[in-house]
């Protein structure tokens, strides 16, 4: 029952992020604005005659005890603005959420970067976020972005399985896991970074809420990557919400040809600059680099020449079964039964679609 007037007084209509903060900086807690009368309602500057009777008026007490039993069911943690957790950069907005649903562990000080990027991503795409997410791990500089199909989730799996941290924002409650196949990385975020959203319990994940995670995204970063991006891509919103708080905007080159990449080539031209590797992220930021992170861990005992083969493409970047194939001098049975030894091995590990990177 902690958060049980913050969420009533989030529940008001025309009580918005920015009315909620004024509110709270008035009078010191949600529980006093909501127990004041109207009078010292509408008092409060830049809180509406309309606001403050909706106040007055509005019957809170079944939502906001009905959040509270489905946040203790879920095992969700509140963070408030007030909390020491709140991320900082998340404060400097002129519309931060007055609290978020967490899962996981949030950090409120860490260093991080968003990587985002299309939903319909190509291979180029996804090995590019996976390799610039597990470099960004490297150098301990926590990897957000939004749980989605494509660049999102290659972003975050090419983090953590680097050892690294990943913050997923959602665009619905933090108890819907979106898309559904997403299940498994969902739950490792919980394990090994943070799952956050500022939408209640139960919320779908509705058209109108992206913008909103968006900004959040690129709110928690100190830059946004667009991996790859079309010209109606959601992404393009992450990056110019990130110029608008005065993020760095990065983009990584794509075919010139290719529709998926006319968005992230467009924010190259208008000045973003241009990605082909994490120093030129780490030099722009002013981050020294800690280390240089392996391609992957040297094996402790020999490899087999079709190992060593294989191994030696993989550490280039995530690769599909298929590109093995074609790019190494193997059979498609030698191709696979090599794969299976190198995982048993405990050198490689294989990712969602078939694809492979090392451990």
């Amino acid at each position: 029952m902690d958060h049980y007037y913050w969420f009533a007084l989030k529940s008001v209509p025309l009580v918005g992020n920015v009315t909620f903060l004024r509110l709270l900086a008035h009078f010191g807690s949600p529980e006093a604005a909501l127990k004041a009368p109207y009078r010292e309602l509408v008092a409060v500057k830049g809180v509406s005659a309309a606001a403050a009777a909706s106040i007055a008026e509005h019957d809170y007490a079944s939502f906001a005890q009905a959040e509270c039993e489905k946040v203790s069911a879920q095992k969700a943690q509140v963070v408030d603005i007030l909390s020491g957790r709140y991320p900082r950069l998340l404060m400097e907005i002129p519309d931060p959420p007055p609290y978020l649903y967490v899962m996981g562990e949030l950090d409120g000080s860490e260093t991080a970067v968003a990587v985002v990027g299309s939903r319909r991503a190509s291979h180029y795409g996804q090995s590019t976020a996976t390799l610039l997410a597990r470099e960004l791990a490297g150098q301990g500089i926590t990897v957000v972005s939004g749980m989605a199909r494509g660049i999102d989730t290659a972003a975050h799996w090419g983090a953590l399985k680097a050892g690294g941290r990943s913050v997923a924002v959602l665009g619905c409650g933090i108890d819907v896991i979106y898309p559904p196949e997403n299940d498994v990385l969902y739950r490792t975020l919980c394990e090994s970074g943070a799952v956050i959203t500022e939408f209640p319990m139960g919320s779908e994940p509705l058209a109108e809420h992206f913008p909103s995670r968006n900004r959040i995204i690129s709110a928690l970063s100190r830059g946004v990557v667009v991996v790859e991006a079309g010209e109606a891509s959601g992404s393009l919103i992450t990056a110019r919400y990130a110029l608008e708080q005065g993020r760095e905007v990065f983009a990584v080159p794509g075919n010139v040809t290719a529709n998926g990449s006319r968005g992230a080539n467009a924010l190259i031209k208008e000045g973003a600059k241009l990605v082909q590797q994490v120093e030129d992220i780490l030099e722009e930021l002013s981050i020294e680099p800690r280390f240089t992170h392996p391609k992957g861990k040297p094996p402790s005992f020999p490899l087999t020449p079709q190992e060593a083969e294989l191994y030696a493409l993989i550490c280039q970047g995530v690769l599909e079964i298929d590109e093995l194939i074609a790019q190494s001098a193997l059979t498609a049975g030698e191709v696979s039964a090599t794969l299976l030894r190198l995982e048993v091995k405990g050198v490689i590990t294989q990712l969602p679609g078939k694809r492979f990177t090392p451990v």
